[in-house]
Formats: C-alpha cells, structure tokens, sequence
C-alpha cells in the first residue's frame, strides 16, 4: 500500500480538488486554501502538519472523513481529533 498515494486521494477527495501532479514527489491541490499553496509531498519521514477543517455539523463531517478513509482518533471537547490514511492527524472542528 503506498500511503503517499492514498493521502492524495484522501486530501484531494477532502477538499474537492482535482490533484495537479508537479516534479519530483509533489502533487498540488489548486485553491485549496485560497492565497495558500497546498501540496502533498511524499518523503522518507514520519507525517508532520495539521489541518482543522471548521464545519456546521462536526459529526456529519466526521462521518464524510471516515468515507474517505480517515479514522476517528477522540472527540475533544466540541470537535473530533481525526487521523488520515497518511497517520496525520487533523481535526474537524465547529464552524
């Protein structure tokens, strides 16, 4: 299983976008965050970034990650602490 694969299809999937590939090991996620250049990178290391995705529904939106493949790590307080297939945590939280 390669899990740089599997993040890009998580993180394109997770914000709906076609994924743009680049030289060497990157892929672009065009207008993701808009005046931000997100790019997922495969490397020899251990995952490191966090994302919050803010949502109306928190458990709604929870559900739609774990559909994509994320897994549910804790709810903390109101919002859910998540783990995508790439092992990066992020968290869905209200908004």
């Amino acid at each position: 299983e390669d899990s740089f694969e599997d993040g890009v299809r998580f993180w394109s999937a997770a914000f709906g976008i076609e994924p743009v590939p680049k030289e060497d090991n990157y892929v672009e996620l065009p207008g993701a965050i808009p005046g931000v250049l997100v790019e997922v990178q495969k490397v020899a290391d251990e995952p490191r970034y966090h994302i919050d995705f803010p949502a109306a529904d928190v458990d709604a939106e929870a559900d739609r990650m774990e559909l994509l493949g994320a897994t549910r790590v804790g709810r903390v307080e109101e919002w859910w602490v998540m783990r995508a297939p790439t092992g990066h945590l992020f968290c869905i939280i209200p908004g």
